[in-house]
């Protein structure tokens, strides 16, 4: 297994992948074949949101059978839940919105978070917190990659994670910003593929969206030929 990483290179590393995968699983069963099939596409990185009684388990199981992913925890609203998450397994923790109290517990616990900001009043908290990534949510709603643009001029180093309205038809525009670390998205692991048991479908996804996030490695000119 390889050794533990610090904070800075947890969140380093999302920086490595550009896609965060939003997973929304009801069991352990589910989220140990979503984590196989995001695996099997190229994608190393899985958060598991908080919004099911199941994902605290899903969290803990993925750990145990696949510790090569790193595997973070979504839509943490409160210090109760950064506390279960982290005794689950969970390597990084996401937020819809930011919270001192949230924040204050994860940093307490040595724990990186992302919290979701929809403001430059919410990114100058995550600031006064120590904190300089945070997730544009819903990116869509406030305007994309034109609200990434305007958000970066004031806040160079902000580095943002653009969640909600992402798809892979305007993934591309999303990955191009430079302040743009990496994108989160849900439509690789859409729910009604899990609930299906499609996680070839989840792979295929899952391969198309890596080919996007680093074309560089298919379109050498040695590949070429």
């Amino acid at each position: 297994m390889e050794p533990p990483l610090s904070s800075a290179g947890t969140v380093d590393r999302l920086g490595v992948t550009r896609l965060v995968p939003v997973v929304v699983v009801d069991d352990a069963e589910q989220g140990v074949a979503v984590a196989n099939a995001l695996a099997d596409g190229g994608l190393p990185v899985a958060e598991v949101t908080f919004r099911t009684a199941g994902a605290r388990a899903a969290i803990a199981a993925i750990v145990k059978e696949r510790p090569d992913l790193l595997v973070g925890a979504g839509t943490i609203v409160s210090p109760e839940q950064v506390d279960q998450a982290v005794e689950a397994g969970a390597r990084f923790l996401v937020s819809p919105g930011i919270s001192r109290a949230v924040v204050a517990r994860a940093q307490e616990v040595g724990v990186p978070i992302v919290p979701g900001c929809a403001t430059p009043s919410d990114i100058m908290t995550a600031l006064e917190l120590g904190l300089t990534t945070v997730k544009l949510f819903p990116a869509g709603v406030l305007g994309g990659v034109a609200a990434l643009k305007a958000f970066s001029a004031p806040f160079p180093q902000v580095r943002f994670v653009p969640t909600g309205g992402v798809s892979a038809a305007n993934l591309p525009d999303f990955l191009a910003l430079d302040a743009v670390l990496a994108v989160g998205g849900s439509w690789m692991v859409e729910k009604s593929l899990v609930a299906a048991g499609d996680f070839a479908e989840i792979t295929r996804r899952s391969r198309e969206a890596v080919a996007v996030a680093a074309p560089q490695t298919l379109t050498t000119p040695e590949a070429a030929r």
